[in-house]
């Protein structure tokens, strides 16, 4: 068996070596812009930017890879536990589970048994584990249609749509089957319809660019996608400014309820970072839906807004992950410095949140306005950070 190992050496002051896998131009324009030094894979680098496939050899046991305190890759060793479907929903149904069980009044539930504040997981069912469960849950509603996705695929790869369960039979029994504010939405290029005639048009159900890019309506401009801001405008003028703002908070709440989820089995590793990228489903209410986590969130430009959005996204992930552009020293405090809290809008203080249990949580969900320690005060022209907004 052969054992590798990065050696560990003196660095040339001020210049961070990067290497990457993922041939994209929004990444390796970051870097060239920083004056980083490209490095081939054998050589000694800082800064590893990986596929999810890559990463699996750096944790892998037989390998031997062994990263020094200089070095730093962009995902955690058990990434998958929020990134698969399948965890991604065991993990928040277990963190809901564990809530109730402390009494906590996020764990708080309607008259008809449903979670008030963790309502944002579409039912969902394991098959062919959860096949009787779903077959009970789909004769209440005959007339349901239900999406299958495979739970480690991405692309829309393996999606379908059915409403009859003679359609997943196969799925019945084990089978050897395979089972920020900047942001866009995307959409589907040809117009919704709840017909089940249309189960099988993939170009009426998934956003996904790899499939949309292959219809006839497909625009090569826009790329099916708005901006978040154009979303949000769009939203403010036909719903209203105050159910607008409420669907962003939601998908705050979203985004730190499903962390906070994975938290306590997440192998948090000192040389890593995460850049996801998150898929959330709107319904005609208004409500958010999470639908799942991309450990690898497509970095290709199919438009020129696309690329602008990427870099710039890129290029916060970096500001944080490596501030001042300094070689990588896993000793560091990883909280971002004090100087780069007015750029970002922070969600989440999980240390300020811990100090005051749910309660805090609880009522920054329900709108009220809760400062960080430190911050400049309201009349300083600039907003308070609030646990999230």
């Amino acid at each position: 068996m052969v054992h590798w190992r990065w050696k560990v050496c003196w660095i040339m002051a001020g210049k961070v070596k990067w290497v990457t896998d993922i041939e994209k131009s929004v990444l390796i324009n970051n870097f060239e812009k920083r004056g980083w030094i490209q490095v081939a894979e054998n050589e000694d680098w800082n800064f590893y930017w990986m596929s999810v496939q890559t990463i699996r050899n750096v944790f892998s046991v037989e390998t031997g890879y062994r990263l020094s305190d200089d070095q730093i890759v962009n995902h955690f060793p058990n990434h998958y536990e929020l990134t698969r479907k399948d965890l991604m929903v065991k993990n928040i149904k277990r963190y809901r589970k564990e809530l109730e069980k402390e009494g906590s009044p996020l764990a708080e539930k309607d008259e008809n048994g449903k979670y008030i504040y963790l309502d944002f997981v579409p039912v969902t069912f394991m098959l062919p584990a959860d096949y009787n469960l779903f077959v009970e849950e789909f004769r209440k509603n005959p007339s349901s249609t239900w999406i299958m996705k495979p739970c480690g695929k991405a692309q829309g790869k393996g999606i379908f749509l059915i409403n009859k369960l003679s359609q997943i039979k196969k799925w019945s029994r084990d089978s050897k089957t395979s089972s920020y504010k900047l942001g866009f939405c995307r959409f589907c290029t040809v117009k919704y319809t709840p017909s089940t005639s249309e189960l099988d048009n993939m170009f009426v159900h998934l956003t996904n660019v790899a499939i949309q890019k292959h219809g006839d309506d497909y625009n090569h401009i826009h790329g099916g996608k708005w901006t978040v801001s154009n979303l949000r405008l769009y939203l403010e003028s036909t719903r209203g400014k105050e159910v607008t703002n409420k669907l962003f908070d939601e998908i705050h709440w979203i985004i730190v309820q499903s962390l906070k989820a994975v938290a306590p089995v997440m192998n948090n590793d000192k040389h890593c970072f995460e850049c996801y990228g998150y898929d959330i489903i709107i319904d005609d209410k208004l409500k958010p839906w999470l639908i799942e986590v991309n450990a690898s969130p497509s970095l290709t430009s199919s438009t020129a807004n696309d690329r602008i959005l990427k870099y710039n996204l890129i290029n916060d992930t970096l500001n944080i992950a490596v501030p001042n552009g300094e070689i990588p020293d896993c000793k560091w405090n990883k909280s971002p410095p004090k100087e780069a809290l007015g750029n970002y809008e922070i969600l989440y203080d999980e240390e300020l949140a811990q100090s005051d249990g749910a309660d805090r949580d609880l009522r920054s969900r329900s709108g009220q306005s809760i400062g960080l320690k430190g911050n400049r005060a309201r009349d300083s022209g600039k907003p308070v950070l609030t646990t999230w907004k």
